[in-house]
């Protein structure tokens, strides 16, 4: 019987070596076979490339162990790696297409099925780049693309340094749900040459990488593309705040208080950054979240202004652009103190002449009965008179 359990356990190990090209060894570190045809492939969504790769060789021998795989990718350059273990023979992933692509992947098989021991083979390796074309002076310069207000997005550059004037770029662009890339078909334009791109409506591009490649022509020298990746969410220019309003409280307390701006992102989307003015004095720039604000003051006040702006919050997005400023609003520290008066004397007021009032009822209503008791007792004599 032993005899049997001994050699199950050898051809156990017999084909583990085999699939894997290693002995076993409990102190030892094996390495096997690596996957097979391992490659980038550029489907053409400018950037978004997909990693794909065969199972290693003689595989079909040890069927009853699931085996993963260790991927490593990054842009040339970078001092960091991605990693992504996974039992796929595929991964998609964007990348910045202005700089080459590494990337190394390795088999790893589970401690179970081999008797304890760590397996991972070596790492099978490729890179990815697309041949530049022309100095890269000749790229568009400034690239900048605004998400307004959540609805529209509208992206600018300046021509490449030193381009001849028959030089034009061409914006191309790419999300997850369209079927191929797009070319832009509303350009901005000076002097003849596309300088921007005003986007249609962007269908369910929210929370997703958006690609974009500018590339150029010219008929004396080669242009130099160039690539960008964005998230819509990131680059939203809100509309300024409106209704701006403000309350005494009391005294010494002002309410400022401004309505959302207007458009499609949610109220819970938003923060505040407000400028006080104070006599001509920039008194203070507070950030709040909701759309209103109590402000201590004091009587010496002379003239008090606000202006506020917003922004999409970190709850909403990992980053955004500030809007403009809303117009200034301003009052007069007269007008103030005269309403803050106003608010406490005017009820005052009607008290003290509904308390006047009715002293004056119930004061004139003994001095009415009088009367009408002497009256009666001057009709009863001039009765008695007449009948004597």
């Amino acid at each position: 019987m032993a005899f049997v359990c001994l050699a199950a356990g050898c051809l156990y190990n017999f084909l583990i070596s085999t699939t894997f090209g290693y002995t076993l060894s409990s102190d030892t570190k094996i390495e096997g076979y690596p996957p097979q045809d391992f490659e980038i492939v550029d489907p053409g969504y400018l950037g978004y490339l997909y990693l794909q790769w065969q199972p290693p060789l003689s595989l079909d021998n040890f069927k009853e162990c699931t085996v993963e795989y260790e991927l490593k990718y990054r842009n040339i350059g970078s001092e960091t790696w991605t990693t992504i273990i996974t039992k796929n023979l595929h991964y998609k992933d964007g990348f910045d297409l202005n700089k080459a692509v590494e990337a190394k992947i390795r088999t790893l098989l589970p401690r179970q099925c081999t008797n304890g021991s760590e397996v991972q083979s070596s790492w099978a390796e490729t890179t990815y780049w697309i041949s530049p074309q022309g100095i890269p002076e000749t790229k568009v310069q400034d690239m900048d693309c605004v998400y307004y207000n959540w609805q529209y997005l509208l992206c600018s550059w300046k021509p490449g340094i030193g381009v001849l004037l028959d030089t034009n770029y061409n914006l191309f662009y790419w999300y997850e749900g369209l079927d191929r890339a797009l070319q832009c078909v509303d350009y901005i334009k000076a002097d003849g040459q596309n300088i921007g791109c005003r986007f249609p409506y962007l269908e369910s591009s929210d929370y997703k990488d958006f690609y974009i490649c500018v590339n150029g022509s010219s008929e004396d020298e080669p242009i130099r593309s160039s690539y960008f990746i964005f998230q819509l969410q990131n680059i939203v220019k809100p509309l300024p705040p409106g209704y701006l309003t403000l309350t005494r409280e009391s005294l010494y307390e002002v309410q400022l208080k401004w309505s959302i701006p207007f458009g499609p992102i949610p109220a819970r989307c938003f923060i505040y950054e407000i400028e006080i003015i104070e006599d001509d004095t920039t008194l203070v720039t507070i950030t709040v979240e909701n759309e209103t604000y109590t402000l201590k003051t004091t009587n010496e006040t002379r003239q008090l202004c606000f202006l506020v702006r917003s922004k999409v919050n970190m709850y909403c997005s990992d980053d955004g652009i500030w809007s403009e400023w809303s117009d200034k609003q301003c009052w007069e520290g007269e007008d103030l103190l005269k309403k803050a008066l106003l608010l406490f004397l005017v009820p005052l007021g009607f008290i003290s002449i509904f308390v006047v009032f009715i002293t004056g009822l119930l004061l004139n209503k003994p001095n009415t009965s009088l009367e009408m008791n002497f009256s009666m007792m001057n009709e009863e004599f001039m009765f008695q008179e007449t009948c004597y």
